[in-house]
């Protein structure tokens, strides 16, 4: 019997994350230099063991994507496992086992069922994930927003050791809890949310278009420093570092902001559309007499919450970070990892665009 990695995609769609985060694997805490990430490959170089994990970590938004992916990763699955595998459905002919195929792109080699490296992934997010990496505790930053949004205090020349690789896009949905969305607020426009934010809209009653009772806005935003949060104030209020005295409580990571709308009756949020239920419902947005609608237009340039997921390396982007991230942008990976994680795949011309900073393959 084939040994399959018990991951859900389902369960990762609606945030289910915490057991892929086991899969896994915890980001160890001892520093390593930047440019000494451990590589060994088939031409004999070596800096250090080949054993040591490829160390991933930061943005909950990004985290449903390299989660899942560094799991299946893993788990090495055979090129007959057609559920996790299967190279010939994406114009690949192999008969190498999933992480084997990737890792030989860059010369590093398997054995049996082994992985080449291990994937270890963390949950925190972006801000925190970029300085992490920075100080070499990760290989790897998820990133919800532009580094030179994150880190405004970095220098130009400081900025340009981050190497940005856009591996999604996401159209971050506003959301309210079930209760509101069923008394009509089906729709805001984006002048009534940023109202709601800046703490000039404070219950729901002064929205038209519900049919509830006198009833107080709690209005969750996602924590300062978080990818997401950046990318709603730069988006939304026009700049990363706007004020917005209406947030009520603020929350660390997606998933807990999803938890806060769904126990609540009376919450508004913005989160990553990866985490929308039937609990937590997103609402069309007006912007500009233009309605965005979930599930039908959100990816279009125009709406104002679409952002790219980034992963971000640190100086030159090594050989070990290369096969995890070409797996990730390659077909197999858009489909497999971006968009059953409910955000939309790169563009062919993108997909190119982000193929090309990576070091070349054998």
């Amino acid at each position: 019997m084939r040994e399959r990695p018990s991951i859900d995609r389902r369960a990762v769609l609606l945030g289910g994350g915490t057991a892929i985060a086991s899969l896994a694997g915890c980001v160890s805490t001892s520093p390593t230099p930047p440019g000494d990430r451990g590589e060994t490959t088939r031409d004999g170089s070596s800096d250090q063991s080949s054993l040591e994990p490829l160390k991933v970590g930061g943005s909950s938004t990004v985290y449903p994507i390299t989660s899942t992916a560094g799991s299946v990763w893993n788990s090495n699955p055979p090129a007959d496992d057609e559920e996790y595998w299967g190279p010939s459905n994406y114009g690949i002919e192999t008969d190498e086992r999933l992480a084997n195929y990737w890792a030989s792109k860059y010369g590093f080699e398997g054995s049996g069922a082994s992985p080449p490296f291990s994937i270890s992934v963390k949950l925190s997010h972006s801000g925190t994930g970029l300085e992490k990496l920075e100080k070499g505790l990760l290989d790897v930053g998820n990133s919800s927003a532009p580094v030179a949004a994150e880190l405004t205090e970095k220098s130009e020349e400081e900025l340009s050791k981050f190497k940005n690789h856009v591996v999604g896009v996401d159209a971050q949905p506003i959301v309210v809890s079930k209760e509101i969305y069923e008394a009509g607020v089906t729709k805001l426009t984006a002048e009534q949310v940023r109202e709601i934010y800046r703490g000039e809209i404070t219950n729901w009653s002064e929205i038209d278009v519900y049919d509830g009772p006198d009833k107080k806005i709690q209005a969750v935003g996602r924590a300062e420093g978080s990818g997401t949060d950046t990318a709603f104030r730069a988006n939304m209020l026009g700049d990363p570092n706007a004020k917005m005295s209406g947030v009520d409580v603020r929350k660390g990571q997606n998933q807990n902001v999803k938890t806060v709308v769904s126990k609540s009756d009376n919450a508004i949020a913005y989160m990553a559309l990866a985490f929308v239920t039937s609990e937590t419902p997103a609402i069309k947005l007006e912007f500009d007499g233009k309605v965005y609608e979930p599930g039908k237009n959100l990816a279009e340039r125009g709406y104002p919450l679409s952002r790219d997921l980034h992963c971000y390396t640190y100086g030159d982007t090594s050989k070990k970070e290369a096969a995890f991230l070409r797996m990730i942008i390659r077909d197999f990976g858009q489909e497999n990892y971006v968009k059953s994680a409910g955000y939309a795949t790169l563009t062919s011309s993108r997909q190119q665009e982000e193929l090309q900073k990576l070091p070349d393959t054998k």
